[in-house]
């Protein structure tokens, strides 16, 4: 179970991660408004008093008129087995997307692997979105139910992996799931690959039992295993190691501005070809 501290600032629902933006742009579609609007009162007054992820599901309390919290519980439908296996396959397929997960980041486009396989991540309508409290209003969503979805939108942002779970997967079993595919694809097609300018980040396997010999301490003769292996751009440039250059301070800039978007250009051709 995965438990989610609701902040004590102001709830706000600016944020620049685009699964944040997108469950907001779900709930401005509600037509409902003002049943939402009065949820997101609660969720800024700090009415939440616990938000959890349970599984495929969220349990929240949520202080109401009563004295006792409402209990209510947030969920949608989960994938097959089999949808996730399509999902899994596509994801190990492509290696910038299963170097970014197994760094622990969510790509930007990962949505376009669930459509491509006929799914969404997130649900097209707030009536895909399933829920019940046991606050005494039969219409939902009631305001209580309303402040979690809204606050479910800093969940996202804190912990974006859970959007995972809800579907069904923790961030834990896709990430092993993608390691053993890779694994498969590597024994099957093994391909050496080589970077120019990019900084090789290595995760090995556990070295087996030996006496340690200080001068092969540095030495690995086991072959790697490239689904181990996340390749991301190099912290300092040559840019950086030529220092200012012997310039007007405007030449030097326009000119620094065009060499900097240049190398960024060619360093990220040649991490996507080491990467292929």
């Amino acid at each position: 179970m995965t438990s989610y501290q609701a902040p004590t600032n102001p709830y706000e629902l600016e944020s620049e991660t685009w699964w944040v933006q997108q469950w907001v742009d779900l709930l401005n579609s509600y037509r409902f408004k003002k049943r939402l609007e009065r949820g997101r009162r609660y969720a800024r007054e700090g009415h939440i008093l616990k938000l959890d992820f349970k599984e495929s599901k969220v349990f929240a309390a949520v202080q109401g008129t009563a004295a006792d919290p409402y209990q209510l519980s947030i969920w949608i439908e989960r994938f097959t087995d089999e949808d996730w296996d399509f999902v899994i396959d596509t994801l190990s397929q492509k290696a910038l997307y299963s170097a970014q997960l197994l760094a622990g980041e969510m790509p930007t486009d990962i949505e376009s692997v669930f459509t491509a396989n006929g799914l969404s991540l997130f649900p097209f309508t707030l009536a895909d979105v399933h829920s019940k409290c046991n606050c005494p209003d039969p219409k939902n969503p009631c305001k209580h139910i309303a402040a979690v979805y809204y606050q479910l939108a800093d969940a996202f942002r804190e912990e974006p992996f859970v959007l995972f779970q809800l579907r069904g997967r923790t961030k834990e079993q896709i990430i092993d799931a993608i390691r053993e595919k890779r694994k498969q694809q590597v024994e099957e097609n093994p391909v050496e690959t080589v970077a120019e300018d990019t900084e090789e980040v290595i995760v090995a396997p556990e070295p087996k039992s030996q006496t340690l010999n200080l001068e092969n301490f540095w030495q690995y003769d086991d072959a790697l295993d490239s689904s181990l292996v996340v390749i991301t751009p190099a912290d300092q440039t040559v840019l950086d190691l030529l220092g200012p250059m012997p310039l007007p301070a405007s030449d030097a800039q326009v000119l620094s501005g065009h060499f900097t978007s240049l190398y960024q250009s060619v360093a990220q051709q040649a991490m996507m070809s080491a990467l292929s």
